[in-house]
């Protein structure tokens, strides 16, 4: 709930409290004796009331009869010990917790290296960091960032560390130490968000991929303008499995097995060892091996460029899946 309703939500109860406590003293106000002028008026009820919820009173003002007594055992005590919880939590709420998650930020900040910015936790962001800690991932290493407090209860779950703010604003990815990040995921939902949070990513740390979710074919050229290293339509890629399936069925499993980590396969990008150069990629001992990225094009294993391995390529192999636990 926002911060005002559930301020606002204690200040009731402790005024409906108090107004329990002083209501019973009102009608049972005979019970009651002024030690000062042996005179009960509101003012006093009011006051011994306020009191002996606070503190224990001073005295001045004591219950004489046997049901001014019990009220104050059965009724009053427990509405202070209520009022002080309430007191106590609102200050843990607002004091201590905000202290305590400022001091926690700050060492997580500091700690922040190499590790993986997911923003948005929708269908595809949660997917995406299961996928990763499927993998192996350590929860320390991958940063969940989304506005919807609910979806950062659920990602906090899965033991990563969360940020609730906008992940197209220059503080929020600063606060999560994007320049020293090891990828980016986005996954905002919309498009429009999702290409503005790009080229936020972009401008604060040039040198950090970014993938990205684009669901409008149309936007996919503006997300690799606006920087984006990897565009990923979900409808298309469902339509290439299911345009691919009808040409052979074993095709789209083949497929989700080198995606999935629960596959036989997987796929593996790594860069070329210095044993390797001047080899072809078809000897790779590792995997076999399927393309190389060199000079910012890629290499299929076909074209004559995938006879001699070279310093600095990328390649891209599938493994056997136990390779890779």
């Amino acid at each position: 709930m926002p911060v005002w309703l559930s301020l606002l939500w204690r200040v009731g109860l402790v005024i409906a409290l108090i107004g329990i406590a002083l209501a019973g003293h009102w009608f049972d106000r005979a019970g009651l004796r002024d030690n000062i002028d042996g005179h009960i008026s509101f003012a006093d009820v009011l006051y011994f009331t306020m009191i002996t919820i606070t503190t224990v009173g001073y005295g001045d003002i004591v219950p004489v009869t046997e049901g001014a007594r019990l009220f104050d055992t059965f009724v009053v005590t427990p509405i202070r010990l209520f009022v002080w919880l309430i007191f106590l939590g609102t200050a843990y709420d607002f004091l201590l917790r905000r202290v305590w998650d400022r001091w926690r930020m700050k060492v997580i900040q500091r700690r922040l290296s190499d590790h993986t910015i997911v923003t948005g936790f929708g269908t595809s962001g949660s997917e995406a960091v299961a996928e990763m800690l499927r993998r192996g991932a350590d929860p320390a290493t991958i940063v969940v960032i989304d506005e919807r407090a609910a979806a950062i209860e659920l990602a906090e779950q899965l033991g990563v560390n969360v940020m609730q703010g906008d992940g197209s604003r220059n503080t929020t990815l600063e606060a999560v130490q994007i320049a020293r990040a090891r990828a980016v995921i986005v996954s905002a939902g919309r498009d429009d968000t999702s290409i503005l949070i790009v080229l936020t990513a972009r401008r604060l740390a040039p040198g950090v991929p970014v993938s990205v979710i684009i669901r409008s074919e149309d936007n996919e050229p503006l997300a690799r303008q606006a920087g984006a290293t990897t565009v990923i339509n979900p409808a298309s890629f469902a339509g290439l499995l299911l345009a691919g399936s009808t040409y052979g069925e074993h095709l789209a499993d083949y497929i989700a097995d080198l995606a999935a980590h629960g596959g036989r396969v997987s796929l593996h990008e790594r860069d070329v060892t210095p044993a390797e150069y001047g080899k072809p990629l078809s000897a790779l001992t590792t995997g076999l091996g399927v393309r190389i990225h060199r000079g910012g094009g890629a290499i299929g294993f076909w074209e004559d460029a995938a006879r001699r391995l070279e310093p600095g390529d990328r390649l891209v192999e599938i493994v056997p899946a136990e390779r890779l636990s």
